[in-house]
């Protein structure tokens, strides 16, 4: 399936892949995640460079690449990853994940960096998927160029009782809002995911994310500090795609 950009909102971009709309929760059932070298993000560049050419040996290995998911590697080296990426494109992959990402999460900057520099590198029409976003985060991710989420996060956190909402996550032993099997907690959290992106999508065809993001940029320190970030360094990025009132 193939990605057709719809319109832009900000570097955003809607659109549909098959019958989903974009930004989308990915379906793993419907497509295969290649196997890649996965290493930790802050490491020697020399190991970086060993992950990301066996990562691209591994992709050429693969029959056929049209429905397959390759991985990002690179760990911190922007360069690295702009050659991953482009190397794989090159092999006929149009679908990413980007490696690392509970590490970027924490690093703000980083975050920027790679995604902006990884938007502007690759090819429109290939898809970067952020697996295991936080909802409050989503908004700010889409706002990027981001297209793409699993909801894994959504069971993942229900194991650890916790309950996820579009701005906060709450701890169910402490804050007793529901009380709620696992199963029940893993139904509500990826229903949480679900409502956020139909929000960003509905924000988008209306133009209006950029409002929803900074709705958002209040629930953490790191969502503060990425789009400050975004909006100091790097203008004309945000600028391309802006509407102008």
């Amino acid at each position: 399936m193939k990605f057709e950009i719809k319109g832009h909102d900000g570097p955003g971009r809607y659109g549909k892949l098959g019958d989903d709309e974009t930004p989308v929760i990915i379906n793993k059932d419907k497509y295969q995640i290649i196997d890649d070298e996965a290493v930790s993000y802050d490491i020697e560049r020399e190991l970086a460079i060993w992950s990301v050419n066996q990562t691209i040996k591994k992709a050429e290995e693969v029959d056929e690449k049209s429905d397959k998911i390759a991985t990002i590697q690179g760990s911190k080296y922007i360069d690295l990853r702009i050659k991953c990426v482009n190397e794989l494109e090159k092999l006929g992959y149009d679908k990413f994940i980007i490696a690392n990402a509970d590490d970027l999460i924490l690093h703000p900057r980083d975050l920027i960096e790679l995604t902006v520099n990884l938007r502007q590198n690759m090819k429109p029409g290939s898809i970067l998927i952020f697996p295991f976003a936080e909802a409050q985060l989503i908004p700010l991710l889409a706002y990027l160029g981001i297209d793409g989420y699993f909801d894994d996060i959504g069971e993942y956190y229900a194991y650890l009782n916790v309950l996820m909402t579009p701005t906060k996550n709450y701890d169910l032993e402490i804050y007793k809002i529901y009380e709620m099997t696992t199963k029940e907690l893993i139904k509500y959290n990826k229903n949480t995911i679900d409502l956020v992106l139909r929000e960003v999508r509905e924000h988008m065809k209306n133009g209006g994310l950029r409002n929803l993001v900074e709705e958002r940029s209040a629930t953490s320190p790191q969502y503060t500090s990425a789009l400050r970030i975004l909006d100091k360094d790097y203008t004309n990025y945000v600028l391309e795609y802006s509407q102008l009132y």
